[in-house]
């Protein structure tokens, strides 16, 4: 009988290490493509870092462009304003020419008069002309007048040159003052063209350098996009790997509960018959029921009920410490062992879960006032990399944005809100919690419904949108984030 307990016993270690070998490979795997996909992960974290920079760094570019295409307005209304300073200066300097000539000719006209009085009274003998003047007075008073009279011309014709004089140089200087004027308008000029040509080479360059950032962002985002499929193929392969895994552990199982319950049916049936045989009574010469133990280790003879002599040996029951207690296995209606070290003792039972459950119900008015935020933007466009629920979002930005306005911050990409708040099932799913996919996220709504930002039709580019069902791909984790 002890023999046949520990054949059970190896032929069942026996099977169980052979599941644990095929198991063991299976998880080694699994703990492999588990590293490769965290270090996946972190590239495509890193990626998505790079492209934040990136874009950080084409608006910055595009901030000193606006500032250097405002300051290039500014230049250019200045050269406008100085062409029409200059335009004005040449029309003063054409007027003060005008008038220039104007007094020269006054001048002249004044000057040939004057000379023709002067040529007259030399004509008329000189000096002896205003001695004749003298002479010829009636009297006195006559004579002052003609020298009064004479004296006003002379007067006259000495005054007009002298401000006909005056007038040229005023002229003349006025005219310096608007050349020298002009030029220095010219130089500003000169100096606002260079400034143009100056920040037109800087609003090229800085233009140039956009369009690198623009090629940059596009190679980082088709890395990512890489990265993200990868992810989701290794998320595959683990996923295969564990229920090939639980399928093995399940199979071994099964043949290991079955090898035991065949081998303890027969362990069981052999041990009544030998039992049958060892419950045998014996008796004594005199009829006396006696112990077969006892008169086996006396030596005496010993007979059955019929009266015929046996060997007290072999009606000995073996009661070993050994055998005592190791035949009682349990098993069930099909014949499975019943493994008591899996039972749960009902005073050690968690009920933690239950009251997450009713704290998480409270909630629902919480998570439905998110839903009912996040559905107003339905049809608004879909932008990689945004974070607008009206100018353009995609998945990551959308949720973000949408819990920022009632408090929760979330991290920016979806990858980050995978691990975000309190993973449920999706049994237990509320609207307002998280539903993340490989390399995308959503809202629950409820109803097997979600809201959220795809890149895929009905939109043209994709959009905001409600889906009917939330179960369309595979979900990774649903996230609890309002408590």
């Amino acid at each position: 009988m002890r023999n046949m307990k520990k054949r059970i016993v190896c032929l069942t270690l026996a099977l169980m290490m052979t599941a644990t070998q095929v198991v063991s490979v299976s998880a080694s795997r699994e703990d492999e493509l588990r590293e490769e996909q965290a270090a996946t992960s972190a590239q495509l974290d890193a990626t998505y870092a790079q492209i934040d920079q990136l874009y950080s760094a084409k608006q910055q570019l595009q901030d000193e462009i606006n500032s250097l295409d405002a300051n290039l307005v500014n230049v250019m209304v200045s050269i406008q304003t100085l062409e029409g300073d200059i335009s004005n200066k040449e029309a003063d300097i054409q007027q003060t020419q005008a008038d220039l000539q104007k007094a020269q000719n006054a001048k002249d006209k004044q000057y040939a008069a004057m000379k023709q009085r002067i040529q007259y009274l030399y004509e008329k003998g000189g000096n002896e002309a205003w001695f004749q003047m003298m002479m010829s007075a009636d009297n006195l008073s006559d004579l002052l007048t003609k020298a009064e009279y004479t004296q006003k011309m002379y007067d006259y014709d000495r005054q007009s040159l002298e401000k006909y004089a005056n007038t040229i140089t005023q002229v003349t200087n006025l005219g310096n003052q608007y050349q020298q004027e002009k030029a220095e308008l010219e130089g500003m000029k000169q100096e606002y063209e260079a400034q143009s040509v100056d920040l037109q080479n800087q609003i090229d360059t800085k233009k140039a350098n956009s369009a690198d950032c623009d090629n940059e962002i596009a190679y980082a985002q088709e890395m990512a996009n890489e990265y993200a499929n990868l992810i989701q193929e290794q998320q595959a392969e683990i996923e295969q790997l564990e229920a090939e895994r639980i399928a093995a552990e399940e199979e071994a199982r099964r043949q290991a509960e079955a090898e035991a319950a065949a081998a303890a049916a027969a362990a069981a049936e052999e041990e009544a018959a030998q039992q049958e045989q060892e419950d045998q009574t014996v008796y004594d010469e005199d009829g006396n029921e006696v112990d077969a133990s006892e008169a086996a280790e006396n030596g005496d003879t010993v007979y059955d009920e019929d009266g015929n002599e046996v060997d007290p040996s072999q009606t000995t029951t073996e009661t070993t410490t050994e055998d005592s207690g190791s035949s009682d296995v349990e098993y069930d209606e099909y014949g499975n062992v019943i493994d008591s070290d899996n039972t749960v003792d009902p005073d050690t039972v968690d009920t933690s879960s239950s009251s997450s459950s009713s704290s998480s119900s409270s909630s629902s008015g919480s998570g439905s006032s998110i839903v009912d935020y996040a559905t107003q933007f339905v049809g608004n466009p879909y932008v990689w990399g945004g974070t607008s629920l009206t100018g353009g979002a995609d998945c990551s930005g959308f949720t973000q944005s949408v819990y920022a306005q009632f408090g929760y911050s979330l991290p920016r990409t979806s990858y980050e809100q995978q691990n975000w708040g309190t993973e449920v099932s999706y049994a237990d799913a509320q609207p307002g919690d998280l539903i993340c996919y490989g390399g995308h996220v959503a809202i629950y709504m409820g109803n097997n419904k979600i809201v959220h930002a795809s890149n895929s039709a009905p939109y043209p580019r994709g959009g905001i949108k409600i889906s009917n069902n939330a179960r369309y791909r595979r979900i990774v984790t649903v996230r609890r984030i309002v408590k």
